[in-house]
């Protein structure tokens, strides 16, 4: 079983990927609001997936309980600036994972993605134990 709930973890990061970085193009064809919160959401989201394939058999509120940590850590991180790790964060890659400056609103928007999360998995993990009716 857990490995079965690594591959839909792996499966639903490879979901966001493509959904995080769409969301962070100029011109996408998404309402204004979806544009400018989601992207942080689903980094959230994709965060949550990478713990569960660490950890799959965690409990759901450990797991959003350490992605709203890490992501915490991240946005907190970027209050900080030194010359070597400002070259990362120009970089595509750095700016995607370390992002560039505090914004407070990120820290909502990490925990809207990371509950979420958490609770799609809570509803269904209680789906599929209720017996059939």
């Amino acid at each position: 079983m857990p490995q079965q709930k690594r591959v839909t973890f792996v499966a639903l990061a490879l979901i966001a990927i493509p959904l995080g970085l769409a969301s962070r193009q100029d011109g996408a064809p998404l309402p204004r609001v979806v544009a400018e919160h989601a992207g942080d959401a689903i980094w959230a989201a994709f965060v949550y997936c990478g713990i569960s394939i660490c950890s799959p058999n965690a409990k759901v509120i450990l797991r959003v309980a350490l992605t709203l940590a890490f992501a915490f850590s991240i946005e907190f991180s970027q209050l900080y600036h030194a010359p070597w790790l400002d070259s990362i964060r120009e970089t595509t890659l750095g700016g995607l994972v370390l992002g560039e400056q505090f914004i407070w609103i990120d820290l909502l928007r990490y925990m809207v993605g990371a509950i979420l999360c958490g609770s799609a998995e809570a509803a269904f993990i209680k789906r599929t134990r209720q017996p059939p009716t």
